[in-house]
């Protein structure tokens, strides 16, 4: 069983920058996949980033590449997504997930545990 838990959003402007944390209870987190999804009020949760166990591969949802970046930290169970020129539709719950395996996840069906998600709020 993995636990997870996100922290760090909040409200700010565009062009702002957040960093999202995600930590996570259980012995498996080293060698997981991890990803981070959004759902936005009325819309389907849509995968944002990926990165595989080892760190050697990461995956970018078209819309946040070049300004998002997913990282993690295997020595304390976390992982991060750095967002940076924040855009008004990145406006969202966002949530981080985790399972097991040695690829890179980019659906939500791929993924067996769930973040309970923190808002992200950016203003125009």
């Amino acid at each position: 069983q993995v636990q997870l838990v996100e922290s760090g959003g909040g409200l700010v402007q565009a062009g702002d920058s957040l960093r999202l944390s995600c930590a996570a209870s259980g012995r498996t987190f080293s060698s997981s996949a991890m990803g981070w999804f959004r759902q936005a009020p009325g819309k389907e949760r849509e995968f944002v980033a990926t990165i595989n166990w080892s760190r050697s591969s990461t995956y970018y949802a078209d819309s946040v590449k070049g300004r998002f970046t997913i990282s993690r930290d295997n020595a304390k169970n976390t992982v991060y997504l750095q967002m940076n020129s924040l855009k008004p539709e990145d406006t969202a719950v966002y949530y981080c997930a985790c399972r097991r395996g040695i690829a890179v996840y980019t659906t939500v069906d791929e993924y067996d545990y769930w973040g309970q998600g923190t808002q992200v709020t950016v203003s125009s």
